[in-house]
């Protein structure tokens, strides 16, 4: 039998293990609350939130955040509460910190600063490691560096194995959206080519930053490949049936056309880890 000690102790045990576990419950929380909570007022900075910074962190998502056609993470996005991207349904939700684009509305940007909001905002990248410097930048701001380095090693991985896959012939990659659009090689779809080793042909364009090329500029140019958005063969409309005219189709079938969708590459972000695989899974496939 205890002796009338243990007795005593037992329950005094009980109660500073319910003490200790009580403690602990009450720290979680409080820990937790240092983070910052944060609302996000552009299309790219909704995905790197939703990425690095943990749920609760995030009070709520730009407009766009749930377009399947734009947003990388869509189906992630419908767990938070949509803003509608101007200043007042961000100051009723009074979030610790901001996250927008350098180039969303300039007055919504102004209107929540001036109300004492912490803005930040985040450039367009125009290579690679602005892209990493980002990822790095949002993880700081949201409290969790270590998931920003795990998503760039994991950039820097997909980027060794498109590098890979392109090395095994010099190809000139013309990146073509609807109506014409060309991407120039000074922006994010030019770096994401680069940083793999394929040369951006709208440089022989002029094209540095992007602009409208016509459909005989294209066929003259000749480059080995179209980088586009889609492969339909559908054209709903004016836009996406530049990209089926029988010229383009003629010199540019299937064989010629890389597919990586939008989604994969409008945003600087752990999507291009995605866009760089499926580059390589394309130039694989038009190589066999």
């Amino acid at each position: 039998m205890p002796s009338s000690r243990a007795k005593r102790e037992g329950p005094r045990r009980r109660f500073v293990t319910l003490g200790s576990i009580l403690c602990l419950a009450i720290a979680g929380p409080s820990f937790a609350a240092e983070l910052p909570r944060l609302a996000s007022i552009n299309l790219c900075t909704d995905q790197l939130l939703m990425t690095l910074a943990d749920p609760a962190q995030i009070l709520g998502l730009s407009p766009y955040a749930r377009d399947n056609a734009r947003s990388w993470d869509a189906a992630k996005a419908a767990q938070f509460p949509l803003l509608s991207g101007e200043a007042e349904d961000v100051l009723v939700l009074k979030p610790d910190i901001v996250v927008a684009g350098r180039y969303t509305k300039r007055a919504t940007r102004e209107l929540l600063k001036d109300k004492g909001l912490n803005v930040v905002e985040f450039d367009v990248p125009r290579s690679m490691d602005d892209v990493k410097k980002q990822i790095l930048r949002m993880g700081d701001v949201v409290g969790h560096r270590d998931r920003a380095v795990a998503v760039v090693a994991r950039l820097d991985v997909a980027i060794a194995h498109a590098r890979e896959v392109a090395a095994r012939k010099q190809y000139r990659v013309l990146a073509l959206s609807r109506r014409g659009w060309v991407s120039g090689s000074d922006s994010l779809t030019g770096a994401l080519l680069s940083a793999v080793g394929l040369t951006s042909a709208a440089k022989d364009l002029g094209l540095r930053t992007g602009g409208f090329a016509s459909l005989e500029a294209i066929v003259s140019l000749k480059p080995d490949f179209l980088l586009l958005a889609e492969g339909s063969s559908f054209a709903e409309d004016e836009g996406r049936a530049f990209l089926l005219h029988p010229a383009l189709q003629r010199f540019y079938p299937a064989s010629k056309r890389l597919v990586v969708p939008e989604k994969l590459i409008n945003c600087g972000g752990p999507m291009l880890a995605e866009a760089l695989d499926r580059l390589a899974s394309e130039l694989e496939r038009v190589e066999r």
